[in-house]
């Protein structure tokens, strides 16, 4: 969902980049020695059973309408592709636009949730018999929206747990790689319980609340009470148009908050802004200061930097959980797939510190590899 969007274009484009052999698989993490028979840049995740990354095949639904191809051009003027790797995965771009179906609804749209569901439906199985696949994951990687409220126009489901809907009833395992509701809309419950399909979620983690995952446990180990976090973003690009909008912007900060309230077992005073610099296109920068207390009270402070571009950070760990999602669902797994909390700032379960959580991923290699 959101299929040609930045993080769609870029997890496309470097799908087939590196199954070519070339680029390196850097920041997939299935691609390291836990998941493969050694370290390997092969994209064949033989270890615990993963489809290899030249088996994937791309679909899916957008509002957009700029073609692949000419949205990969534009990510390489701004740095974020490598320049010519558009022409070179030309043919892959292709092939998956031509699998992009119109997402929805639009505006003026009188369809019925039911409707859109169905319509939703009808897409992912025609997209699994048409390619002939074994089996496909929905992802979504759209805009992120608002929470839903009492005062949703008709009580309607939100766009991502109409997709969420769809995704169940199509025997697809679903990622909600967004903070936006998906399956986490409490009249989907019962539903994803009888689905009896893989899924995993929400809101991935990818830079500043990846460092705060870090650097919170390291506090709370060390007994350094933590007086104050705030922070800082500063974004362009889809996303910073998107959570221009404050209550697309309080979904996003409530997955960040988590992370710090989780792991310091509340959440410190301060606060968390996220402006919009369209003149950053897809590149970020985010500022931390973090106010903590030492020994005998004395003060002292943190403060840290992190620039990069989301969808460069973002793509290689959507191709990792649709790979994982994919070999759990022909596992015979079902339920949250708690073990994934490591992708995600509001994880489905689980621990909250990055390297407990890394251990739970790993750990779940572990057990793909006796379904093997």
């Amino acid at each position: 969902m959101g299929a040609r969007g930045s993080v769609a274009t870029t997890a496309i484009a470097g799908c087939a980049a590196v199954a070519a052999g070339l680029q390196p698989a850097t920041g997939m993490v299935t691609e390291t020695a836990p998941f493969t028979d050694s370290d390997s840049d092969s994209g064949s995740g033989t270890g615990c059973g993963l489809p290899a990354l030249g088996d994937l095949v791309f679909g899916g639904h957008d509002t957009a309408t700029t073609p692949l191809l000419k949205r990969a051009e534009a990510l390489a003027a701004e740095g974020v592709l490598p320049y010519g790797l558009p022409d070179a995965v030309r043919a892959e771009l292709t092939a998956a636009d031509d699998a992009i179906r119109p997402g929805g609804p639009q505006p003026g749209d009188t369809r019925g949730d039911d409707e859109l569901v169905a319509a939703f439906a009808d897409d992912l199985d025609d997209f699994l018999r048409t390619h002939c696949l074994a089996r496909a994951v929905v992802v979504n990687v759209a805009s992120t929206e608002p929470a839903p409220t009492e005062a949703t126009p008709g009580n309607r489901l939100p766009p991502s747990s109409l997709y969420a809907t769809a995704a169940l009833r199509a025997g697809c395992p679903y990622v909600n790689f967004t903070p936006s509701t998906g399956l986490h809309h409490p009249r989907l419950r019962a539903e994803a319980a009888r689905a009896g399909l893989p899924y995993a979620g929400r809101d991935g983690k990818t830079g500043q609340t990846l460092l705060r995952s870090v650097l919170a446990p390291m506090f709370a180990q060390r007994a350094l009470p933590v007086r104050a976090w705030s922070g800082t973003n500063l974004l362009g690009g889809g996303d910073g148009a998107a959570l221009a909008d404050p209550a697309a912007a309080a979904a996003k900060n409530a997955g960040k908050a988590r992370v710090l309230a989780d792991t310091l077992g509340e959440l410190p005073d301060g606060e968390l802004h996220i402006d919009n610099v369209p003149a950053l296109g897809d590149w970020k920068t985010a500022w931390d200061h973090v106010a903590f207390e030492g020994f005998l009270g004395s003060r002292m402070v943190l403060q840290t930097i992190w620039q990069g571009c989301d969808s460069a950070l973002a793509a290689p760990l959507v191709l990792d959980l649709a790979r994982l999602a994919a070999r759990a669902h022909e596992a015979g797994l079902t339920g949250p797939l708690t073990e994934l909390g490591f992708y995600f700032k509001d994880p489905d379960g689980g621990p909250s510190a990055l390297a407990d959580q890394y251990a739970a991923l790993t750990g779940f290699a572990a057990r793909l590899r006796e379904h093997s």
